[in-house]
């Protein structure tokens, strides 16, 4: 399920991206809105910019090798925001969210090609690519370095979005970062930078699984503006019912991973759904009184990591246990909710690779074989590229990494 790349120190972040007709608002300075579309109230309004700093070439190669990124796409500086924009909640009522803009300086007039990156698991607003110089953001740096518009959400409940995040909601993750698409185009067109109309997806673990699913509203025409290029996520939880859980108690998953995914899952699906009326019926003592505070967006893993147990039969009691191990119910109809990311027909011009690895103990790669069968199933062809048995779960990403950057479109 999804851990994000990392919580160590990234880029420096880059600040506002603009052509030479103009110049970007000084690095810290929140620039508004100002046309009339900003003041109204519908989805992927874009409502500030805040530049967050710019980076020469040699700093973009520099800070992204210091992740283990591979930087031979590199081209350009990168300047970037945050944006804040308005979306949805799980339940349809308005809120906002934010997420990272990254855009090739010195590149000329040319449209530039979209790649969204999406993140994954973070319970912590502060790690979110628009707040923190983390890995997160220096992937989409890196990809914008090679003159594409880069575009990084946020997610909802983390960054500077309210409320607590709802963790592995496929629906609502998709649906806010079609909404940051929409407020990224707009932030673009106002810096007289223009976006390809074809917009490639990529994601890391928990991004992957919501690179699926925006893939499929993309390519079923939810925004007319966009059309779905290639996808290339990296070890996404696509099966949560035939892989991804009975990997917590097979052994395929590391126990203290999957402690830790199934108290974020269990608490962030319960404020959604009705699975438990009191924490003390599905953890143990002393985690029932502490673990849904943990998970409010506002702890980071490693403070969080501290105050669980290491095994799950030490944080589940004996009935949830049982439970998690045969869904049934409520629960099975949530986890089977998720599971939908791959059961969809891309359009035949849709290039899909699916990157994973035998040795990750976070997200098996059972996952990614059983996204193939089912987009196999519907008529579509992916590649499933494996990264071998000595590789971890982000050690999968790295060493994807640099085939995803070679595959991306870059202004031509």
């Amino acid at each position: 399920m999804l851990v994000a790349l990392t919580t160590a120190p990234a880029l420096a972040a880059p600040s506002a991206f603009m052509t030479q007709s103009a110049e970007p608002g000084q690095p810290g300075q929140t620039v508004h809105a100002v046309t009339a579309a900003h003041t109204g109230q519908a989805r992927g309004t874009l409502l500030s910019l805040k530049p967050l700093g710019r980076q020469t070439r040699a700093e973009v190669i520099s800070q992204a090798q210091k992740q283990g990124l591979e930087t031979g796409s590199a081209r350009h500086g990168v300047a970037a925001y945050r944006l804040t924009y308005r979306t949805i909640t799980p339940d349809g009522r308005p809120t906002a969210a934010s997420g990272l803009l990254a855009l090739p300086t010195g590149g000329g007039s040319r449209p530039l090609p979209p790649v969204i990156h999406t993140h994954g698991t973070l319970a912590y607003r502060g790690y979110a690519p628009s707040m923190t110089d983390g890995p997160d953001r220096a992937v989409s740096v890196l990809y914008a370095s090679a003159g594409r518009a880069a575009i990084a959400p946020d997610y909802l409940g983390l960054g500077t979005g309210p409320g607590s995040h709802p963790y592995m909601d496929a629906r609502s993750s998709a649906a806010a970062s079609l909404d940051m698409l929409r407020a990224a185009h707009t932030a673009a067109r106002e810096h007289w930078v223009t976006l390809d109309r074809k917009v490639s997806l990529t994601g890391f673990s928990q991004g992957g699984q919501v690179a699926m699913a925006l893939g499929r509203e993309l390519n079923r025409g939810a925004d007319r503006r966009f059309r779905l290029g290639m996808l290339a996520p990296v070890g996404g939880p696509f099966d949560l019912v035939g892989e991804e859980l009975p990997g917590m108690f097979d052994g395929r998953i590391d126990p203290r991973s999957a402690v830790f995914y199934l108290s974020f899952f269990l608490t962030a699906q319960n404020r959604l759904h009705p699975l438990y009326d009191d924490p003390a019926e599905v953890f143990r003592a002393p985690y029932a009184d502490r673990v849904e505070e943990l998970f409010d967006s506002e702890h980071p893993a490693e403070e969080i990591a501290g105050k669980l147990p290491e095994r799950l039969e030490d944080l589940l009691t004996d009935t949830w246990y049982q439970k998690l191990r045969h869904p049934s119910g409520a629960l099975l109809d949530v986890l089977r909710a998720n599971d939908r990311t791959c059961d969809w027909k891309p359009g035949r011009d849709v290039r899909i690779t699916l990157y994973s690895a035998t040795g990750d103990r976070d997200v098996p790669i059972a996952n990614t074989r059983s996204c193939a069968r089912q987009l196999a199933g519907q008529g579509a062809r992916a590649t499933v590229v494996d990264q071998g048995a000595d590789a971890d779960h982000y050690r999968s990403f790295l060493r994807s990494q640099p085939s995803i950057a070679r595959t991306l479109p870059v202004a031509r």
